[in-house]
């Protein structure tokens, strides 16, 4: 199974918290929502590890992506506190984009769900399947 991360921890201070169904699915719809958007995995995927990336090399890693539609998924991601946006003071200026502790936290997440949908019963079924 492909790994999405390298050796990351849970995030500090996080504890376990007893849930609702109701309180649940409004957990994971909130959780959702924040990763809604064409690019927004495709961005988190090339940030994981602790990767620091600069604009320009996040559109080179992406190159389906607009400029505009990239500078919006880092803005919504840095709103909703997944990525961090350092800027240095020189010129011409130079802006770097990282995952929070935060967002680099949802690594073993995706490698979960990763998981899960290798094992879905219709795709192992497909697999054995002879062409015919």
């Amino acid at each position: 199974m492909t790994r999405t991360h390298q050796d990351v921890s849970p995030l500090p201070g996080s504890k376990p918290h007893a849930y609702t169904r109701q309180t649940a699915a409004s957990g994971i719809e909130e959780a959702l929502s924040m990763l809604e958007g064409r690019w927004k995995l495709d961005i988190m995927f090339q940030l994981f590890g602790g990767h620091v990336r600069r604009f320009s090399d996040l559109e080179r890693a992406i190159p389906a992506v607009s400029q505009k539609m990239l500078s919006q998924q880092l803005r919504q991601m840095e709103r909703d506190g997944i990525v961090r946006r350092i800027v240095h003071p020189q010129v011409p200026p130079r802006v770097d984009y990282e995952l929070t502790d935060w967002g680099q936290s949802l690594c073993p997440a995706l490698d979960a769900l990763l998981g899960w949908v290798a094992a879905r019963p219709e795709a192992q079924a497909s697999e054995t399947k002879e062409p015919g």
